[in-house]
């Protein structure tokens, strides 16, 4: 499929939910955990194919707020795995910035160091930014937006009418001036655009609580095969699938081909 590929366009972000570890690793009459850890070699592979191509932001949706409800012994072993992951010499040797975004208080302490450091160690990468979803879900980023947001409104209406002046020069909020734009500012991806394509493997039709506001406009490409299958070759057509779309952003085809 490589051959098909058009380079000059490669999706700028795509997003990608991981599904299908556990059953595969059940298909093999295996634990769960060692779908996981077939998965990282995936996302290894993946990442490297994606810096190759020439995209800069790739997401991952590692581990939803839902997926708390685990068990715990599963809940450990993930941990214990993104740990793996993020130590890899992946992102120095090959100058990719890592992120992470998601309710992050939750994590252990040393997961939570742990990122911190990958974050400061890579921050100069410029070829391409990993961003890993953690403890993560839309519903919980939209709702501290909110709150992030209504705070602001709120000093706002505290402040005398002489004073708010001085408060809008050091970000406060007018209820009417609420944009999208202002919502998107206080979203956790406030540092990337949005996805062009997500991509979920495993089966499953749906997004499962991931980059809801992000993904308005994003083009879906699902997949039967299971996370650890999902190879290069997988990656090339989910691109190529993507080139052959035409993206109108409710405009007619029309309009779009007057626009070329």
């Amino acid at each position: 499929m490589k051959e098909l590929l058009d380079m000059n366009r490669i999706p700028q972000h795509i997003a990608i939910i991981m599904d299908g570890n556990g059953r595969w690793a059940m298909d093999r009459g295996l634990d769960r955990t060692f779908g996981h850890k077939a998965g990282v070699d995936t996302v290894k592979k993946i990442t490297s194919e994606c810096a190759r191509l020439g995209v800069k932001y790739l997401t991952l949706y590692t581990f939803s707020t839902e997926n708390w409800n685990r068990p715990a012994y599963e809940i450990e072993a993930l941990m214990g795995l993104v740990l793996s992951f993020v130590e890899m010499d992946l992102f120095t040797d090959n100058g990719i910035r890592f992120r992470m975004i998601g309710d992050l208080k939750r994590l252990p302490d040393g997961v939570q160091d742990k990122i911190k450091y990958m974050e400061d160690l890579t921050k100069d990468g410029d070829r391409m930014t990993v961003v890993m979803a953690m403890s993560y879900s839309s519903r919980w980023e939209i709702t501290n937006a909110v709150r992030d947001i209504v705070s602001k409104v709120r000093e706002k209406l505290d402040h005398p009418i002489d004073k708010w002046k001085e408060y809008m020069t050091t970000g406060g909020v007018f209820p009417e001036d609420i944009t999208e734009e202002t919502i998107s500012q206080h979203l956790c991806t406030n540092f990337m655009p949005d996805p062009e394509l997500l991509i979920r493997t495993g089966g499953e039709q749906r997004i499962s609580n991931y980059l809801l506001w992000q993904c308005a406009y994003s083009e879906f490409y699902f997949c039967d095969t299971y996370w650890p299958d999902f190879d290069e070759e997988a990656l090339y057509k989910a691109i190529v699938d993507y080139q052959g779309r035409q993206r109108r952003f409710g405009k007619t085809e029309a309009q779009v081909e007057e626009e070329k």
